[in-house]
Order: structure tokens, then C-alpha cells, then sequence
């Protein structure tokens, strides 16, 4: 009964403590998953930056270039990496093993990463690395504190500080403050991170462009039922007083 009470306290505890980490509400992003350029760019920040740790295992290079009309030349520019053929997946070289040695946990996959957690929460997470001395990466993160991943996108947003003020007693962090700026302006920089969002958006669902193009012919063909029932049910009830 004891073991029981103390557990409960010990989460109590952990979820105030959680609660405090930060104040900060997410921020809204502006996806729009049929805004292909945004799309194609996320593409080239996810190939860029992320590839090297995350698969994206439900998503072929070939469905790539179907859904964002990219020939295969440009897939191979772009978006493919050594000897990758259009009908593989977006695989990651890092093997599982060294992913758990290096950062402790294994990278997760993001094929579904968008429809999990959300958009905000992975706009809020991309841009929300601030410096932390006492995590072994050497930061951490505003929407998800002691996060195993470092800030890969230092080099294009620069450095964070949280902004830390007392509330109640404990220190809660009210914002991040720009420390040094990187190759982007702020704005270029949360900009960048909505594409890749809308990219990883897409990557959760790429049938949603299949569906909008299906949608146009249901409609159009539930509009022709439409008269035809109308006409049906007035010639059905025009001798009838």
C-alpha cells in the first residue's frame, strides 16, 4: 500500500515538475500540404537534415516524384542518395544499434511522426532548441525537455537561451531568446520549418492528393445524381394533387 501512495507522489511530482518546464504556448505554422514548392523544399531539409538519423519507411522516391511532379533527374539531384533506386523507401544509413549507442534511444522513424504529434507541436519542437550546458548534447528543447536529438539545424537558426522568470515559486521558461544568429534571418529560419513540416505532413498521408483529385469526380458525379433524382421525383409526383 505504501509502494502504491509513494508511486503516486513520484507522479504527481514528475507531472508538476514537467508542467513547469515551460510556459510557452505552441505557436500556429501555416501548412499547406498542396503548396508543392513548400512541399518539395521541406523534401530538401529532410534529405539534408534528417535523413541522416530518421527513415521515412512508408515513402517511396517514386511516390515522391508522382505526388510533387519531380522527374526522375531531379530525384536524383535532390532528394536521392548514393546508390538509392526510385522504388526504395526513405531509409536512414544509421543503424539501430549505433542510434541507441549514440543518442540512447534509437531515432524514431517519421512516416506517421506528423499525424502522432501534430503540426504545432513539430513546428514548436523544430525551432525550439535552446542552449542547456547540462544535457549531454549540450541543449535542449521548449516542447520536449531533455529531448535525446541535438539542435541539427543550428547552423540555419543559430543559438537559443530560454528565457527563464519564477512563477510560483519555480523557475518556468516564459520564451527562447536569440543568442547568435545563422545563415537565416529568423523569419527565413520558421519559414524553413514549415516546409519541412507540410513535407512531413505529406510523408503521414501521401493519399490526400489522390483523394482531392478523386474528390473533384465524386462531387461532380453526386451533383449529376442530384438532378437526376430531382427530376425523377418531379416527374413522379406531377400528377399528383
Amino acid at each position: 500500500m505504501m509502494k502504491a501512495l509513494l508511486g503516486i507522489v513520484i507522479f504527481a511530482m514528475s507531472v508538476c515538475a514537467q508542467a513547469a518546464v515551460s510556459i510557452k504556448p505552441l505557436d500556429p505554422v501555416d501548412v499547406d500540404v498542396f503548396d508543392l514548392k513548400s512541399v518539395r523544399r521541406g523534401a530538401g531539409y529532410y534529405v539534408n537534415y534528417c535523413a541522416g538519423c530518421h527513415s521515412i519507411k512508408h515513402l517511396r522516391y517514386s511516390r515522391i516524384g508522382q505526388d510533387l511532379g519531380l522527374k526522375e533527374e531531379d530525384l536524383r539531384r535532390d532528394l536521392m542518395v548514393g546508390e538509392a533506386k526510385l522504388q526504395d523507401s526513405l531509409l536512414s544509413a544509421m543503424a539501430k544499434e549505433d542510434g541507441e549507442k549514440w543518442f540512447g534511444v534509437p531515432p524514431p522513424d517519421l512516416s506517421l511522426v506528423a499525424r502522432s504529434r501534430g503540426a504545432k507541436w513539430l513546428y514548436g519542437y523544430l525551432r525550439g532548441f535552446y542552449l542547456d550546458p547540462a544535457t549531454p548534447t549540450g541543449v535542449n528543447n521548449i516542447v520536449y525537455p531533455n529531448s535525446a536529438m541535438p539542435n541539427v539545424f543550428w547552423d540555419l537558426q543559430g543559438t537559443q537561451k530560454a528565457v527563464i522568470k519564477k512563477q510560483g515559486g519555480a523557475d518556468v521558461i516564459e520564451g527562447l531568446a536569440l543568442v547568435d544568429q545563422g545563415k537565416m534571418s529568423p523569419r527565413d529560419f520558421d519559414r524553413a520549418m514549415a516546409d519541412l513540416v507540410s513535407f512531413l505532413v505529406y510523408a503521414g498521408e501521401p493519399a490526400q492528393y489522390e483523394r482531392l483529385r478523386l474528390g473533384k469526380y465524386v462531387l461532380f458525379g453526386l451533383i449529376i445524381l442530384a438532378i437526376i433524382f430531382y427530376r425523377l421525383k418531379k416527374a413522379y409526383w406531377k400528377d399528383i394533387d
